[in-house]
Order: C-alpha cells, then structure tokens, then sequence
C-alpha cells in the first residue's frame, strides 16, 4: 500500500531506531533525563526562544499553551480551519474556558484588518457582554489551507496588530519545518513573529513520538505545570527524544524532496481528465484535489483508490494526499497511475 493518508504515519528508519535503542534516560518527570534535556536545548537555540519543554503530542503543546495565555472567558482567535479548533475535540474549550472566535479566510492565512475585525467583534460589545482576547494562534504551515505557508512579512504584520493589543501570538508550527524548507526563512525568523510555539517531530521528520513548545522561561515554568496537570510527565523519555535528535540530524534537509514529490503528484492529477486540483502548485507536502468531475463520491473515489493499492484521505470536502518520508517517486507515479485507473472506470461505468 502506498499511504498517501498523512505525514504522520511516517515509521522511524533504521538509524533512527538505533539511536532510540542507545539513548542515555532518566526521568524526565524530574528533569533528569538527558536525551530530554538536550532536546530542549537544541530546540531553543533552533527558534531563538529562552527555554523549551519536551511533550508527547502537538496536540498537548496547543491544550498547554492556549491554557498558560488565558484565563476562562478570554476569547481564542485562529482561522477557523485551524487546528487548534477543527481537530483537537474541543480542548481548548474545555481545558481553558475559552471563546473561539474564527476568522473565515481562503488558505488559513489572515490579514492584520481581519485579525482586528475579530478583536473588535469580541470585545466591542456594551458592558458586560464582551470578553477580552487571552490569544490569537496561527498554524504554520495550515494543514486544511492546502499545506500553505505564512510568508514573513504577513506573520510580522499580524503579530504586531496582536501586540498592540497586548495580545499573544502563539504558533501551531506541527510543520514549521516544511515552511521553512519552501520559503529559505529560517525557524528562529519565523519564531521571532510569535509569543510561543512548537514543533513536531512525529510528521515529516520521522519521529514516532514527540513535539517540543517554546517560549520564554517564565512561559515555559507554568507550562510544565501544566504538562505534569494533563498527565504529560513522563520517565524515561529519552528513548522518544533520541528519535526526535536523530530526526533534526538527518531528516531536515530532505524536506524539500516531499515537496518536489507533492508538485509531481498535482502535475499529474491535473493532466487526469474529471479531477480538478485545488493546490496546482503546492508550497510544501499537500495536495488537495476535487474529484466530483467523476460522478462518485469522497467515500467511494477513497474506496476504489485503495483497492488499487493507494491509500489518500478526505478534508476540507476534498481529497488530500500528503507526501513524507516514507513516500519514493515511484509510489508517486503508483498513485497517479491508480486515480488514472479509478477515473477510466468511473467514466466507462
């Protein structure tokens, strides 16, 4: 089966398992665990922040973050496909308390007059109906936006409309990697823009387990507290933070190489009659495409596809395919030869 599903069912290679079996632990619930604490390290030094913290999930960095910036009945501004609010079952919500207020956009990226619109929505009201904004958060790259990526200037523009404000600005950056390998800007740049965020280990970079948060130390203090509240403390860690290390020697740099295999696989689903490719030139890993050209639906396209030895998902009312790690050319070439399969059957049919 080649799994086009998501970056995320990337399997750690060989190296990665040899230095997951010869990590050096202790227990990270302490603070004692080596591997850990290197981690940690080199992840601030990577984002130019004071001090990070290690977690088992992405997923657990957000609950965490959005929980340290706000109070119960602040209000949460993302764009409304975000992560934080579309996939993580209401954790925000129920974790901090908070209002999600969403802002409608295009590919997941908003302007400083849509985030201050937002703000004034929410706070604007007579007294005592509004609520103050406890954070804005971003995602980097926006996984339903089609894989886009926050250019620069547009992420600076935001974050200082935000502060004058004095709101926080924090970053899902579960692929802030990916963006940085399609647009030459450097983590620490992108990280500058923000109050807070994190980065995932378990997409393309390979890693089975592990994200790391950062911000400044007093930022990441209560965050601990929190970490060890959602029962995110762990023993013996190092054993997932030696694949996380690994992962940042050796598996970087080939980011840009799923980012090739995506652009091949949209020039070949665009030359396929009856579909119709919504990211024609992705910016990193994904590629959304529709498929309703062929009279079938997301579930039986999905079904069919996989019968011919490929396997995609559904999001955002489209197909998503998600290249990583695991992915060659070749499979590339497999998955644009199946859908051709799949549309010469429907359209016969």
């Amino acid at each position: 089966m080649v799994s086009l599903f998501s970056d995320t069912e990337t399997r750690p290679t060989a190296g990665m398992r040899a230095a997951i079996a010869a990590a050096e632990v202790g227990d990270e619930q302490k603070g004692e665990d080596p591997t850990v604490t290197r981690l940690q390290a080199r992840v601030a030094e990577l984002l130019g922040k004071e001090a990070a913290l290690w977690l088992p999930t992405g997923t657990m960095c957000n609950l965490v973050a959005v929980k340290v910036h706000t109070r119960p009945g602040d209000a949460l501004i993302a764009d409304g496909m975000a992560h934080v609010i579309r996939a993580e079952s209401g954790g925000a919500a129920l974790a901090s308390g908070v209002l999600v207020e969403p802002i409608r956009t295009a590919r997941g990226i908003f302007t400083p007059s849509e985030l201050a619109a937002a703000m004034e929505r929410v706070t604007a009201v007579p007294v005592p109906y509004g609520q103050p904004v406890g954070v804005v958060c971003v995602e980097q790259t926006h996984n339903f936006g089609g894989g886009a990526v926050w250019p620069l200037d547009a992420l600076r523009a935001v974050a200082a409309c935000a502060r004058e404000r004095g709101v926080p600005v924090h970053m899902d950056g579960a692929r802030l990697l990916n963006a940085c390998a399609a647009s030459g800007v450097s983590a620490a740049d992108f990280a500058g823009a923000v109050d807070s965020l994190w980065i995932d280990f378990t997409k393309g970079l390979g890693a089975p387990i592990g994200a790391v948060l950062a911000g400044t130390s007093g930022f990441i203090a209560e965050a601990r507290r929190y970490k060890q509240l959602f029962g995110g403390a762990m023993r013996q860690a190092g054993i997932a933070a030696a694949g996380c290390l690994y992962a940042l020697d050796h598996h970087v740099d080939r980011l840009a190489e799923d980012h090739e295999h995506a652009r091949l696989l949209a020039a070949g689903l665009a030359a396929t009659d009856c579909i119709h490719v919504r990211t024609p030139e992705p910016e990193t890993n994904m590629v959304f495409f529709d498929v309703r050209g062929l009279g079938i639906g997301n579930a039986e396209f999905l079904r069919r596809l996989a019968a011919r030895g490929v396997r995609m998902g559904a999001a955002g009312g489209a197909i998503r395919a998600v290249t990583h790690l695991d992915v060659t050319r070749a499979d590339i070439e497999t998955a644009i030869a199946a859908v051709r399969r799949v549309q010469a059957e429907s359209v016969a049919g």
